[in-house]
């Protein structure tokens, strides 16, 4: 499959863009991203990626010039982080609206104010409406995995892909991975054959005006191909599987055969949640974990079978939405359950914000607390968490 080799997460993310024979890369630097589009900057240099490579002069550019050049048939690639991503905010719809097969890596940083370039959820979040597919990697190798599975994903679906990592938790950790062989990746990831491109040959037209009526039918059009987009999720998921051995799901499960309370929560805080189960089933308490894998378009089917059992949750978000009833995973989590006649307790707790750390017994105390809320009166309850006195 695959030679296993200690790379730093970022330089094996950008291999494996590398290995996807990108036609484009665009990029402007941002902390802590930069290592990615640096290193496919040296592939170009040395002669080791056949690219493009485009220095542009903000993170706007960068997604404008992807849009563009993915409009005219080419595989393309950029990454970015918390206020570059808030500076792409402008092209991101456009993106998706023109179906367009574009993978960017988001190296997941708290946004401003007050300054923080350490990981959380909260930019990512301000584009979970925009027709982006997300996913979601725990470690390096998932990273790497997930940087695969996004072309094949993005280019059958014709929809844009972001693929998700915690900032210096995982991309400035230098971590075993396994990269796929070459001659694989070829197959798994065809060349590009676009039906509908920019070609002078062949006139289209691309971001024309929308009159009243018509951009309600484009738009039901738009949000009909994303959702449909799911199947092609997992089925590039199984189809990855049988290349790799490595199994992902859009929703994944640790401990959870018969766990009366869970902890839903997605990145790398995961693996350090699995600890605090597997501490508190040595002390027999019956917990689990569920893992969000694919984050839009959100498994709402997949989650309600995942937690039918259990008699509460802890949604454990990254990111606030101020003035709103809960978190954003927290919010979702609950209009899933309005959809199933089991709804069990949720209770929503948001921390870990501008990367403060949470530990294994932190787990361990939410889990606790998560059992108490069994017994309590209200179905919900939301509360923020970690702030000193």
């Amino acid at each position: 499959m695959g030679k296993r080799v200690a790379k730093e997460v970022s330089i094996a993310v950008a291999d494996a863009v590398a290995q996807c024979k990108v036609d484009v890369v665009s990029a402007y630097p941002i902390t802590p991203q930069t290592h990615i589009v640096e290193h496919l900057a040296e592939l170009v240099n040395n002669g080791e990626l056949d690219a493009e490579y485009m220095p542009v002069e903000s993170e706007h550019a960068a997604m404008s010039a992807c849009i563009g050049a993915a409009a005219t048939g080419a595989r393309t690639f950029t990454s970015t982080s918390s206020q570059g991503l808030l500076l792409m905010y402008e092209m991101l719809p456009i993106a998706s609206a023109f179906r367009l097969p574009i993978v960017m890596v988001i190296a997941n940083r708290a946004i401003s104010a007050p300054i923080s370039i350490w990981n959380d959820h909260s930019d990512v979040m301000t584009m979970r409406d925009h027709g982006w597919i997300q996913t979601f990697a725990e470690n390096g190798q998932e990273a790497v995995d997930l940087v695969y599975h996004a072309y094949r994903v993005a280019e059958k679906a014709m929809l844009p892909v972001a693929v998700n990592l915690d900032g210096f938790i995982v991309t400035h950790v230098v971590e075993p991975v396994e990269m796929l062989d070459q001659e694989l990746v070829d197959k798994y990831i065809p060349p590009l054959r676009m039906k509908y491109k920019l070609d002078p040959k062949k006139p289209i037209t691309m971001g024309a005006i929308g009159v009243p009526e018509i951009y309600t039918e484009a738009k039901k059009a738009q949000d009909e191909a994303f959702k449909s987009a799911y199947k092609v999720v997992v089925k590039a998921w199984q189809d990855f599987e049988r290349i790799s051995g490595r199994r992902y799901q859009p929703i994944e499960t640790y401990r959870m055969e018969d766990a009366e309370v869970a902890l839903v929560i997605m990145g790398s805080l995961a693996e350090t949640a699995m600890n605090a189960v597997d501490s508190l089933r040595e002390k027999g308490k019956r917990v689990g974990l569920v893992r969000i894998r694919l984050w839009r378009p959100f498994p709402t089917q997949d989650f309600l079978k995942a937690i039918a059992k259990v008699k509460a949750l802890c949604v454990f978000d990254r990111a606030l939405s101020f003035g709103a009833t809960g978190g954003p995973v927290g919010i979702e989590i609950r209009s899933a359950l309005f959809q199933s006649n089991k709804r069990p307790k949720v209770l929503n707790l948001v921390g870990a914000l501008g990367g403060r750390d949470v530990t294994t017994e932190d787990f361990e105390e939410i889990f606790d607390r998560t059992f108490s809320f069994v017994k309590a009166k209200p179905r919900f309850a939301y509360e923020i968490i970690g702030a000193k006195e």
